[in-house]
Order: C-alpha cells, then structure tokens, then sequence
C-alpha cells in the first residue's frame, strides 16, 4: 500500500483542506482507488472513486449515504441513503456504518467506485480487499 501520512495540525483544529490519497486497486495494479477525506471535527465526508488507464474519465455517480453511531447499541449503526445508486449501494452502506462505528462519529460517504477491471472482473474476495484497503486509509487518515 503507497505510504499514507496525514500531516499534524498544530492547532489540534480539523484541517480546512480535504485529504487526498491514491493508491492500487488490489489484484489490479492498474486501476487506483481514488480518496478524498474531509474530516470536520464534528462528522467526516468521504468521496471514492476508481480510475485506470483503459476506463473512461468519467465515472457514474455512485451512492451517497450518511450513517452514524448508534448510541445504545454501538456494535449497530444508523444509516441512510441519501442518493441511491443500486451498483454501489451495498458497497456504500456497508463502508458508513463500519466508519461511523469505529470513528464514533456521523459519516457521509460518496461512492463511485468500480471492481470490474479488477483482475478477476470484481469478484466479492476483490470488493473485500478493496473495502479493506479503505477502511485502512481512512482510519490512518483521521487517527492522530
């Protein structure tokens, strides 16, 4: 995985920028996962997408769904989807609630991405490596 630093704001302030990051689709060199964060303090907002060199520039809009933590049961959280996409929905719902439990915090996330120039044409165990792969950034990203 390409080496993911997020810089330290000295004021302990959430920084004002998004946070952008690329790196491999796993089994696919070829195609890179595609992140931008904006931690808010209070929420975060997340866009994915996928890119490679055979694929359009252009990705279909993908799901954005908002999730937060539940309070009395924290193993489960709260989800919607704000605009439903049936390709990423699962993909997206499952990314918010797992980011808003382990964060503690609400979540929006936007999702574009696509496995199918993955190298066995996006199977679950690729879709798996991939949702892995995020979880990890995104966690390296927000933690101090």
């Amino acid at each position: 995985m390409a080496s993911i630093a997020a810089t330290a704001n000295p004021s302990g302030s959430p920084p004002s920028e998004p946070i952008e990051v690329s790196f491999p689709l796993p089994r696919a060199p070829q195609t890179n996962i595609h992140l931008q964060l904006r931690n808010n303090g209070p929420n975060i907002l997340l866009f994915l997408t996928t890119a490679s060199p055979d694929a359009p520039t252009t990705a279909p809009l993908g799901s954005f769904v908002y999730a937060m933590p539940n309070k009395v049961s924290p193993s489960d959280a709260f989800s919607t989807a704000l605009f439903p996409q049936s390709s990423t929905l699962d993909f997206t719902t499952r990314l918010a609630k797992l980011l808003a439990r382990k964060l503690g915090k609400p979540v929006y996330v936007g999702n574009s991405m696509s496995f199918a120039n993955a190298g066995m044409g996006g199977t679950v165990e690729e879709e798996m490596e991939g949702f892995r792969r995020v979880v990890e950034a995104v966690m390296k990203l927000v933690q101090p």
